[in-house]
């Protein structure tokens, strides 16, 4: 439904633009539209009004995105500016949303025009809610619908207990300072031979065959199935953080994240599937709005930090450290830590940085405590553990 606007929009916008007028607004196309109803296209009067509205405001918001990130060009910043394009149909139906009167219920959602859908996940979207607008979104042959709810956020209290430092990798997904572990799923890893397979039935197939067809759909599912597990591990792994920062009277004053050059790391040829694999900016997304939302901030350090090689104890580095080596072994204090929790602490101490008092000094002597998984803690002589 969306389609139809967006293109007759898209080529009302280049047209006024080829000839010097003035650029038409979301509000100009969907006057013109309503005035084409009749007469061209009399189906879209059993369709609901607005997806169309809402398809010509999100041209809107494309056009003035391009028009930013072209100013930002000039201006001296490495931005890549892309125009609005006209797309196919057969790249796969999208989605339209919706405004006005929706109301949610136990088992199924009412929208505008397409009355009570069932739904699948039932007893997962607020019933009663006032919702502001719901998207209904198709891929792989399957439907989703997102809603916006609309709701008062009272004061968030800022928080004055440690700084909870992340390091995110490939062996893991993400490592916190406690000691915390997030296992990485590697979706794409587990189901390569799947996809790949799919693959050749596809290419095998002859072009324009309802076989080919077939095949598509069935790769679909398996992309489908990647992108789903990579996101629900995200989400979950995010949401796990932040809920452990804020639960039991505790609050995290700050979370110190790396800022990761991921499009560099991208260049290594034996790494790039597997760090592409993880979602670093997806998961730095995602944690970012939801620290936002509880009221933690969240601290960048530079990407130049050797959050890996600095001993979060005594602050030695180690300078011939490699990729390969796992267990961080420090030359001056002896400790011996596994090496993501070792950069977790390291940038939980950065987070001190704040204004926090800090907490790292020498420790001499020192006793070293192992245990089977090459974790050792730390204490000097009289004091309390670090």
């Amino acid at each position: 439904m969306q389609g139809l606007p967006t293109t007759l929009g898209l080529a009302r916008k280049k047209q006024a633009f080829e000839l010097g007028q003035k650029i038409p607004t979301a509000i100009d196309l969907h006057k013109e539209l309503t005035a084409l109803k009749a007469t061209d296209y009399p189906w879209m009067y059993e369709c609901s009004k607005c997806a169309p509205q809402e398809a010509l405001r999100d041209l809107d918001v494309a056009y003035k995105n391009a028009y930013r990130r072209l100013g930002e060009k000039k201006a001296g910043k490495k931005v890549q500016v892309g125009w609005p394009r006209f797309k196919s149909r057969n790249k796969g139906i999208g989605g339209f949303r919706f405004t006005g009167t929706i109301h949610i219920h136990q088992t199924t959602i009412q929208l505008p025009r397409l009355g009570r859908l069932r739904l699948k996940e039932q007893n997962y979207l607020p019933v009663g809610a006032k919702v502001a607008q719901a998207t209904v979104t198709e891929r792989a042959g399957r439907w989703y619908v997102s809603v916006q709810l609309e709701r008062e956020i009272g004061a968030v209290p800022a928080g004055h207990d440690a700084p909870i430092g992340i390091d995110v990798g490939i062996k893991a997904l993400a490592t916190c300072s406690d000691g915390t572990s997030y296992p990485n799923p590697k979706a794409l890893r587990t189901r390569l031979k799947q996809l790949r397979r799919a693959s050749k039935r596809v290419s095998r197939k002859q072009k324009g065959s309802t076989n080919r067809a077939k095949a598509r759909k069935k790769l679909a599912r398996v992309h489908a199935k990647i992108a789903n597990l990579r996101q629900d591990t995200l989400q979950k792994t995010t949401t796990a953080i932040v809920t452990k920062a804020t639960s039991n009277g505790q609050r995290a004053s700050c979370m110190v994240i790396e800022d990761l050059y991921i499009s560099g790391m991208l260049k290594n040829r034996r790494l790039s599937r597997a760090i592409a694999d993880v979602g670093l900016y997806e998961f730095r997304r995602q944690l970012t709005y939801k620290l936002e939302a509880a009221g933690i901030p969240l601290k960048v350090v530079s990407r130049w930090y050797p959050s890996s090689k600095t001993c979060h104890v005594c602050g030695w580095i180690d300078e011939d450290q490699q990729l390969s080596d796992r267990t961080f072994v420090c030359q001056r204090c002896g400790l011996v830590l596994e090496r993501d929790e070792n950069a977790a602490r390291t940038l939980a101490q950065a987070g001190y940085e704040c204004g926090l008092p800090p907490v790292r000094r020498e420790l001499t002597p020192v006793e070293i405590v192992s245990d089977l998984g090459n974790k050792a803690t730390v204490a000097e002589a009289g004091t309390e553990h670090g």
